[in-house]
C-alpha cells in the first residue's frame, strides 16, 4: 500500500499499539496533523506548551509501562521538548519524541525555525534518528520503539523533515528488529548469581536497597520473595518508592539525603548491601566515601554502565531484575534452613535475622522521622497524611520537585505498586501537572493526585486548560507556602537566612482554576483538610485545592552537602552526627 510519510508515521504508531499522543502543532509538522483525522484510533491531546507534551508522555509511560509519545514542530517546538526528554532519560522512561524539521533542501541553511535537534538531544536520548527518506519511516519506528522499551528504557527522538511527510512510497511494517549492535543482557550470569546467593546466605546484617529498576521490570513479587525468604530489611531509593509495600514488616522506607534516619543507619551498619535496580546516585549515598563502610555490595542492574560507576562492587550482576531475582531466589536459604526460629517473631517467615531487624526497629523508635509535630498551624506533612487517609493509599501520586516532593515521599504510605511518579534524576520543577495528565490518561480508572508546590505549579500552570478541554479528572493539591521552599530551606540552614529570590508571590489559585473552568477550594485550617479532599474525590472531574500551609516548615531528616548519610539534621534544633566517630556495631 502506498502512503505518504505522515500516513506512514500514524500507521506505525498504531502498529506499535499507541493510543494517545500529546502534542502541539506548528508549520513544519502541519502535514502530520493534516492526516490525523484519518486515524481516529490515535487520540491527540493538545497541550499548552511542548514541555507539557514531553512530561505528559513521560507520565503516561511511567504509569503504564508503555511508550509515551509526543509531537512538536521544528525549532522552538523541538527545543521546548528538551527538558522533558532529559527528565525521561535520567529516570529511564520510554518516550518517543517526534519532531518536525525544515524541508531537506533547507537543512543547514539557518532556515526559519531550523534547529539541529539531533545534535542537541544526543546526550539526553537513548538514541535518535532523522528520517531522510520516506522509505525508511517504518523501519525507523520499529527500531525506535524497540530501543525505547527494551533493556534500560529511555527516550528516542525521531526528527522528520517537512517534505518527508509528503513524499510517498510503499508501506510495509517490519515484523522484527535486526540491530546487531544492540543486544541488552537480560539473564544474569549463573556464576555471579551463585556468588550473590552465598553472600546473602552468610551475611549477618544484610540490607536490600531497591530502586526504580524493580518497578520497570515489574519484579514486585520477586523482591518480596527475596526479602521474606532471606529475612532481609528493605529500603528504597526515592524512585524505588512503591516497589515494595511500605506497610510490610520488612520495609524501612527511603534512604538518602531526605531519607528515614533508621534507613540510613541500617545501610551504614550493614555487612552486605543488595542493590537492585538503582544507581548509587548522590541523593541516595550522600558522601560516597562514607557510604556503607562495613558492607560488601551486590549490584544487580540491566545497564552495565551503572555497575561500579560510583561505588566498588563485590558481585556485579547484569540482567533484567525480574529474571535475576527469579534465579537468585532459588538459591536463597529460608529461615527454616538456618534453624533459628522464635515463637515471638512477627516476621513473615521466621527469625533467622531477628536481632538485626529488631535493631533497626529500635532505631526507628529512637529516630521517628515521620512524626508530625503538634501545632494548630496547617502543616504540609499533615495534608499529605490526610490525602493518604482519604484515598486509603490507593491513589497514584504525581509530584514536582522540592519540599512537597519529599513530604509526599515520606508521609504517604505506598503499598500499591508503581504509585509514586516524580522527576528524580533531573529534578524538574513543573513536571507534576503535565505528568499527572499523562498518568491519568494512561490509568483512566485510577485516582491520580497531582501534588505541587506553588513555585513548580506556576511553571506549567497552563496545562489546566488541557485538563479542562479533554476532561482529565486529575485531583490537584497545591502546598502553598509562598516560597520556593527547598531553596529557602537551604538559604535558612546554610546561607544565614538570606532569602534571596525565594519569597514567591502568585495568583489566587482558586480564582485561576475557576477562570480555567475547574472547581476549586482554599484550605487554611486542619479542620478543613479532610472535607476538602473528600469533596475533590467525590467530584467526577478535575478539582483543585489550594492548601495555604506554614511558610517556613522544613523537610527533615536532611543530610547537609558533603556529609555522610548518617550525619543527619533531624529537627530545627538538633543535629545528630553518627558519622563523626566510629560506632560499635560488633554486638549487632
Amino acid at each position: 500500500m502506498r502512503m505518504n510519510g505522515a500516513q506512514m508515521l500514524c500507521q506505525s504508531l498504531i502498529n506499535e499499539g499507541v493510543e494517545v499522543v500529546f502534542g502541539y502543532p506548528g508549520g513544519a509538522i502541519l502535514p502530520l496533523y493534516d492526516v490525523l483525522p484519518q486515524y481516529p484510533q490515535l487520540r491527540h491531546i493538545l497541550v499548552r506548551h511542548e514541555q507539557g507534551a514531553a512530561h505528559a508522555a513521560d507520565g503516561y509511560a511511567r504509569a503504564t509501562g508503555k511508550a509515551g509519545v509526543c509531537f512538536a514542530t521544528s525549532g522552538p517546538g523541538a527545543c521546548n521538548l528538551v527538558t522533558g526528554i532529559a527528565s525521561a532519560h535520567l529516570d529511564s522512561s520510554p518516550v518517543i519524541a517526534i519532531t518536525a524539521q525544515v524541508a531537506r533542501h533547507f537543512i543547514g541553511k539557518d532556515a526559519f525555525q531550523e534547529i539541529d535537534i539531533i545534535g542537541i538531544t544526543v546526550p539526553i536520548t537513548k538514541h535518535n534518528y532523522q528520517v531522510s527518506r520516506v522509505e525508511d519511516m517504518a523501519k525507523v519506528f520499529k527500531e525506535a520503539f524497540h530501543i525505547a522499551t527494551t533493556g534500560r528504557p529511555g527516550p528516542v527522538l525521531i526528527d522528520v523533515p517537512r517534505d518527508v511527510f509528503t513524499d510517498e512510497a510503499a508501506f510495509a511494517y517490519p515484523a522484527r528488529v535486526n540491530l546487531a549492535g544492540y543486544c541488552p543482557t537480560v539473564q544474569g550470569h549463573p556464576l555471579q548469581i551463585k556468588k550473590a546467593a552465598r553472600l546473602i546466605n552468610e551475611a549477618k546484617r544484610p540490607a536490600i536497597i531497591a530502586g526504580r529498576g524493580v518497578i520497570i521490570s515489574k519484579a514486585y513479587q520477586e523482591l518480596k520473595e527475596l526479602a521474606e525468604k532471606a529475612q532481609v530489611p528493605v529500603v528504597t531509593t526515592f524512585l524505588g518508592i512503591s516497589c515494595f509495600p511500605e506497610s510490610h514488616v520488612l520495609s524501612f522506607g527511603m534512604l538518602g539525603v531526605h531519607g528515614m534516619a533508621y534507613a540510613n543507619l541500617a545501610v551504614d551498619a550493614a555487612d552486605l548491601i543488595i542493590a537492585i535496580g538503582m544507581r548509587f546516585d548522590d541523593r541516595a549515598t550522600a558522601k560516597v566515601s562514607g557510604f556503607a563502610p562495613h558492607a560488601q555490595i551486590i549490584h544487580i542492574d540491566i545497564d552495565p554502565a551503572e555497575i561500579g560507576k560510583n561505588l566498588k562492587v563485590s558481585v556485579p550482576i547484569v540482567g533484567d531484575i525480574k529474571n535475576v531475582l527469579q534465579s537468585l531466589n532459588k538459591q536463597i536459604e529460608g529461615s527454616g534452613d538456618r534453624g533459628q526460629g522464635s515463637e515471638d517473631c512477627q516476621l513473615p517467615t521466621g527469625d533467622c535475622r531477628l536481632g538485626w531487624i529488631r535493631q533497626i526497629e529500635e532505631w526507628r523508635r529512637e529516630h521517628p522521622s515521620t512524626v508530625i509535630r503538634e501545632t494548630e498551624q496547617l502543616l504540609p506533612q499533615y495534608v499529605i497524611q490526610k490525602i493518604h487517609q482519604v484515598t486509603a493509599g490507593r491513589a497514584t501520586i504525581v509530584t514536582g520537585v522540592g519540599q512537597h516532593q519529599m513530604w509526599s515521599a515520606q508521609h504517604y504510605c505506598y503499598d500499591k505498586p508503581n504509585s509514586l511518579i516524580s522527576s528524580g534524576g533531573l529534578g524538574t520543577m513543573g513536571f507534576e501537572l503535565p505528568a499527572a495528565v499523562g498518568a491519568k490518561v494512561g490509568l483512566p480508572d485510577d485516582c491520580v493526585w497531582c501534588v505541587a508546590g506553588d513555585g513548580g505549579f506556576q511553571m506549567t500552570v497552563q496545562e489546566l486548560a488541557t485538563i479542562v478541554q479533554d476532561d482529565i479528572a486529575v485531583k490537584i493539591a497545591i502546598l502553598n507556602n509562598g516560597y520556593l521552599g527547598m531553596v529557602r530551606q537551604w538559604q535558612e540552614m546554610f546561607y544565614g537566612r538570606r532569602y534571596v529570590a525565594t519569597p514567591l508571590s502568585g495568583p489566587d489559585f482558586v480564582k485561576l482554576a475557576e477562570a480555567y473552568g475547574l472547581p476549586a477550594l482554599r484550605v487554611r485550617s486542619k479542620a478543613e483538610v479532610i472535607p476538602a479532599i473528600q469533596q475533590a474525590m467525590d467530584h467526577p472531574g478535575p478539582f483543585l485545592i489550594d492548601f495555604v500551609v506554614e511558610p517556613e516548615e522544613n523537610v527533615y531528616p536532611m543530610v547537609a552537602p558533603g556529609a555522610a548519610i548518617t550525619e543527619m539534621i533531624e529537627s530545627p534544633v538538633e543535629k545528630v552526627e553518627f558519622g563523626s566517630k566510629p560506632r560499635d556495631i560488633s554486638n549487632l
